[in-house]
């Protein structure tokens, strides 16, 4: 399965919608990477891990306050679904959709 890509995400928090960006690149080595963009900041991810069709990952953000957020949400094609815990605080549910791929014409 491939998870490689820009993700657009929607974060239904307690205090409204966030919306962010995930890239996920894999490496030469077949380990994944990723950096999240949003309110502001761009924050590497961490822990990622992918399992059959469930991906793990986790990032710290400061705005709009300080968090450590875990994510885990299953993959099916170019959408996925899950939840973002943070700490003592509810799950927040995730969803999200890859970003078509467009072909450069030389």
């Amino acid at each position: 399965m491939s998870v490689e890509g820009t993700w657009n995400l929607s974060i239904s928090t307690p205090i409204g919608k966030i919306k962010t960006v995930v890239e996920l690149r894999r490496q030469n080595d077949g380990t994944l990477t990723g950096v999240a963009h949003g309110t502001g900041e761009e924050v590497p991810l961490s822990d990622i891990a992918l399992d059959g069709g469930r991906l793990t990952w986790k990032q710290a953000i400061t705005k709009p306050m300080r968090l450590n957020l875990a994510f885990d949400v299953t993959v099916d094609g170019d959408t996925l679904n899950g939840t973002s815990k943070a700490g003592r605080l509810p799950a927040s549910m995730v969803t999200g959709e890859r970003r078509a791929v467009v072909e450069h014409q030389a």
